[in-house]
């Protein structure tokens, strides 16, 4: 099926391709892709668009001497293919099996781990002088694109690189056509034009002998920037001290190959533009590239087709996704509050504000890949009177994090968080799981932190998060909870309130957020007390101190990192209040948890019901 796709296991079996073959080897590649996602689920929009891209890069530099640095990592997997993983695709972002993003240790060609965006630059350019305080002709290459050039940290790099003297070139893929004009003949002209040793050399001649003469060599440069920014929307990355290039078309293999062979060539910090179509060569993904940007298994012939929610008899949904409780949630507190306003670092879809964007326009905020500004853009909001309610996953927060200390905490200002995506994510791996929430929240001074128990509470809890003139954080999981239904009427609950919810004898489980459900199963085997803590800031002191009195061990439940998370908390109070109990903390273990089934893995970690009860069974027998 892939004559020349079966003769690739390294890039050196690439280049040794004929170039007119090359077109052939993208239709392979695009076969191979979309046949190999459509049995695994993973990216497949952004990876459509990178195929000629790829080839291109890998056939003109030397890989892996020469480094690819890509940003976002979800555009690899052409790359992968390429570089002697074709058959373990047939395992992608499954436990054991090719992450779904660049990783170090999986690969020689995987020269940085890209599971967030907006790195590639700063990456790429510690590669590039590397390479120059070796003496090294090495070549580095970020590839960046896909939202990415919406973070700040990209122009920070760009900022610093453009003041260095190191072969570093930068490829923006501009896969939305939002910073360019439409690619035609010209522009991939004047792009192989400039990117040519005659400009190269011409510009270089011209510079050295008008330095003798200053003014006119002042001009001579204004007369060449107002000439390329007339036909070239680049004037702000030469601003920053780079050679731009482009836009030329990222789909044309004879255009990509000559840009990159003449660039190659040049020194110093370079940049090309390239505009790509996501969703390439797939019909059904080119008309909805969002739908096909991250899916699950589905056939390739009739596409995606999207599943009738189920309802029970009473005509109600019977289990809501956490994200959906938030959707549903933020439309009807916008309703009642016209000071609220949503924010979401790029994130509309996958923390549930689609609904919300449609019915408030005018409050609806998506800042781009830019958490940090997200923050202090709330913090400012709040600042006037504004009730800021900043959507962002767990794993993103973490960018943010002197934003929520500085310019919210310790302002005191009433910024709300809704923590998507806490404990761990399954496919996507250490990269996106929210570990570490808990305990890097837990210190601030100010914040309250709450974590619900179920879908219900969720809701419950957002509207008490509301109420507070306060920073407060509402962290819950992935996926659906254990199928509470969500009361319409909004109850606020009591802060540091805990909920005795079994009464038990020796063993105490003091359960916070999503464990409830294994906690009170593993309790039904032991017989023991379960508490739903509610709050990881401030607990329950008095429901704390009680249950340490009447208990010979209390047990602590989490999907956090052990470290200093909520188990460490109730250790903490306990020595405040010289109790001395025996304390068991159960959580996420102190390594990285990598990419599998979401139940196996909690399984891996002791944290489903089985898992708890071989745990607290052990530490009574010692």
């Amino acid at each position: 099926m892939y004559p020349l796709l079966d003769t690739i296991d390294t890039p050196d079996d690439l280049r040794q391709l004929d170039r007119a073959k090359l077109p052939e080897l993208a239709k392979e590649l695009r076969d191979f892709l979309i046949e190999s996602v459509s049995k695994t689920g993973g990216h497949l929009s952004s990876n459509l668009g990178t195929i000629e891209l790829t080839i291109a890069l890998h056939y003109i530099y030397d890989t892996p001497e020469d480094r690819l640095v890509w940003d976002v990592g979800h555009q690899t997997y052409a790359h992968k293919i390429l570089t002697g993983r074709r058959e373990g695709m047939s395992r992608l972002r499954m436990a054991g099996g090719l992450a779904g993003f660049p990783k170090r240790d999986e690969s020689p060609y995987d020269t940085f781990g890209t599971g967030h965006s907006s790195t590639s630059i700063s990456a790429a350019l510690g590669m590039a002088v590397a390479a120059k305080l070796q003496g090294s002709e090495r070549r580095v290459v970020a590839i960046i694109g896909d939202g990415a050039m919406t973070g700040g940290m990209a122009f920070e790099a760009l900022n610093n690189a453009g003041a260095m003297d190191a072969n570093l070139l930068v490829v923006l893929n501009d896969n939305d056509m939002s910073i360019s004009r439409p690619v035609g003949a010209l522009n991939n002209y004047l792009a192989k034009l400039i990117s040519g040793g005659f400009y190269t050399a011409m510009r270089r001649g011209s510079e050295k002998m008008l330095k003798a003469m200053p003014p006119v060599l002042e001009f001579a440069k204004r007369a060449e920037e107002h000439f390329k920014g007339m036909v070239i929307p680049g004037t702000l990355f030469e601003e920053f001290g780079f050679n731009y290039i482009g836009p030329i078309d990222g789909h044309d293999t004879d255009v990509l190959l000559d840009t990159l062979s003449n660039i190659r060539k040049l020194k110093g910090p370079q940049f090309l533009h390239i505009v790509t179509q996501k969703g390439k060569g797939y019909a059904l993904a080119e008309e909805d590239c969002l739908l096909y940007h991250g899916v699950s298994k589905f056939d390739r012939t009739s596409g995606i087709i999207p599943k009738p929610t189920p309802v029970n008899a009473e005509g109600q949904v019977p289990s809501l996704s956490y994200t959906q409780v938030f959707g549903q949630w933020l439309c009807d507190m916008a309703g009642q509050d016209e000071r609220l306003v949503g924010i979401t670092p790029a994130m509309c879809e996958g923390s549930g504000l689609t609904e919300f964007a449609k019915s408030f326009p005018d409050r609806y905020f998506d800042v781009g890949i830019a958490e940090q500004h997200a923050l202090t853009f709330a913090a400012g909001l709040a600042c006037d009177g504004y009730k800021p309610v900043v959507a962002i996953y767990s794993t993103f927060l973490q960018r943010a994090y002197d934003q929520l200390i500085h310019d919210i905490a310790i302002q005191n200002l009433p910024v709300m968080f809704a923590i998507d995506r806490g404990g761990l994510v399954g496919a996507d791996g250490a990269t996106h799981a929210g570990s570490f929430d808990l305990s890097y929240l837990r210190c601030i001074p100010n914040l309250t932190v709450m974590a619900p128990a179920d879908e219900n509470e969720c809701r419950q809890m957002l509207y008490t998060a509301y109420q507070l003139n306060t920073p407060t954080a509402v962290r819950y999981p992935r996926g659906t909870g254990p199928g509470v239904a969500t009361r319409s009427v909004m109850t606020a609950l009591e802060i540091g309130k805990g909920d005795l919810r079994r009464a038990g004898k020796r063993v105490a489980i003091l359960s916070f957020g999503s464990m409830l459900a294994p906690a009170l199963a593993a309790a039904e085997r032991l017989d023991a007390t379960v508490v739903n803590m509610r709050f990881v800031k401030p607990l329950d002191v008095e429901l704390l101190l009680g249950v340490a009195r009447d208990h010979e061990l209390l047990v602590t439940v989490e999907e956090n990192t052990i470290q200093g998370g909520a188990g460490s908390a109730v250790a903490e109070c306990l020595l405040q209040h010289d109790i001395t109990v025996p304390l068991l903390q159960l959580g996420l273990p102190d390594r990285f948890i990598e990419q599998g089934d979401p139940a196996g893995l909690l399984a891996d970690c002791g944290l489903d019901a089985s898992g708890l009860f071989a745990s607290i069974n052990k530490k009574l027998t010692y």
